[in-house]
């Protein structure tokens, strides 16, 4: 790579949706992304001109919400912005990886236990499909789904641990650390690196992630806008 080009995690959607998750992509032009009920990631060209906006708008539809995470441009006029967090992205730097014996690989039919868990600890976004972006690990406890994380954004030779999160009633015993290097391990069998996101404000986990070997690569930001109701003839 020569020195100034883009590296792969910096537009990791686009990169995901080009490379080993193409046959996920809905595309209008250059505008790439998820099915709605899979993960809320798009990707826009790194530079988005008008067209690519109304390619947006058309796919999206007037009015709708749009998440643009890590775009660090001016929305058109007409858009809003409708939230805004500064995130932070980690590289993996000399994780301790290794399988858990307790851990399990979840499937379809526990995707409503999945969806439980998400709703209770708030991790980040997890849909009904997302599941089938890659690999997710959980651990049981008398039954019940209690710690999870799994597989997200698929950039080529790079994949993300997404959906960390814990029962309340069970934190403290580790259980998001030894999942976190369980899906690691299982990145690195594929010769892969793992890298991950949260949101700036979220410290607790910045230092569990530092302490395990995970290195700051660059912040970003979690933005979403809303399409307008009304697009300008002849414009979208």
């Amino acid at each position: 790579m020569t020195a100034g080009a883009p590296h792969v995690l910096d537009n990791p959607a686009l990169a995901s949706l080009t490379g080993p998750h193409a046959h996920f992509a809905e595309k209008r032009g250059r505008v790439l992304r998820y099915p709605v009920d899979m993960s809320p990631w798009l990707s826009l060209p790194d530079e988005p001109d008008a067209g690519d906006w109304a390619d947006l708008a058309a796919l999206a539809g007037a009015g709708a919400e749009v998440p643009l995470a890590g775009y660090a441009g001016q929305v058109p006029a007409g858009w809003e912005i409708t939230f805004h967090v500064e995130g932070v992205q980690f590289v993996d730097d000399g994780l301790a990886a290794a399988p858990d014996p307790e851990a399990v690989r979840l499937g379809p039919a526990d995707v409503p236990e999945m969806l439980d868990l998400i709703d209770r600890t708030q991790p980040g976004p997890f849909l009904p499909r997302t599941i089938e972006m890659g690999t997710y690990l959980g651990i049981r406890r008398d039954g019940a789904l209690v710690a999870m994380a799994g597989e997200r954004l698929h950039p080529p030779g790079w994949t993300e641990i997404s959906a960390v999160c814990t029962d309340p009633a069970v934190r403290g015993e580790g259980l998001s650390t030894r999942l976190v290097l369980a899906v690691a391990h299982g990145i690195r069998q594929r010769g892969e690196t793992p890298f991950l996101h949260t949101a700036a404000r979220n410290t607790h986990a910045i230092r569990l992630y530092e302490s395990l070997g995970f290195r700051l690569r660059r912040t970003t930001a979690f933005l979403a806008a809303r399409v307008p109701e009304r697009l300008p003839e002849g414009v979208y």
